[in-house]
């Protein structure tokens, strides 16, 4: 159950993060979060959890998204449980249905559920635009690209 533990910590680390990093203020008045850069890492963790508990990882998510409220203010708490209920929920379709070998559902589930996760997220937070949610996104599938070749290379 390490990954599962991992993985909710790591959905209440990241609402934490969200409030205490500063939002770096871009041209045309879009923000982006370094933050970001760590959800790419838990949509990744999120497929290992599965590995180890199954369907179960869907409450397991409701978990640390509720804990996250404990951690986080109330606007970003709940925008986080709503887009990771949105993303989690299509990461783990695609990641489930797919039947790919590992690191290939790591990256197309990701690559999938990132722009959901942040049109969600930053449309509840006020802050959505193209280039938010694409920079966003971006952000996030450096985690899932970083695992897939790691672990693309470990294998033959």
């Amino acid at each position: 159950m390490k990954y599962t533990l991992l993985y909710i910590l790591s959905v209440i680390f990241v609402n934490w993060a969200f409030d205490i990093l500063p939002r770096l203020a871009l041209s045309g008045g879009d923000v982006w979060s370094p933050a970001s850069l760590i959800v790419g890492f838990i949509f990744v963790i999120r497929d290992y959890a599965q590995r180890e508990i199954g369907h179960l990882i869907l409450p397991a998510m409701l978990f640390g998204a509720l804990l996250s409220a404990l951690f986080s203010t109330p606007e970003i708490a709940f925008a986080a449980a709503v887009a990771f209920l949105a993303s989690e929920t299509t990461d783990w379709a695609v990641y489930t249905l797919t039947g790919l070998p590992f690191a290939r559902r790591i990256l197309l589930s990701s690559l999938i559920s990132t722009p959901v996760d942040s049109l969600v997220f930053l449309g509840m937070i006020g802050m959505l635009s193209p280039f938010s949610v694409l920079l966003m996104s971006a952000s996030k599938m450096f985690g899932a690209v970083f695992v897939f070749y790691s672990i693309s290379k470990s294998r033959p």
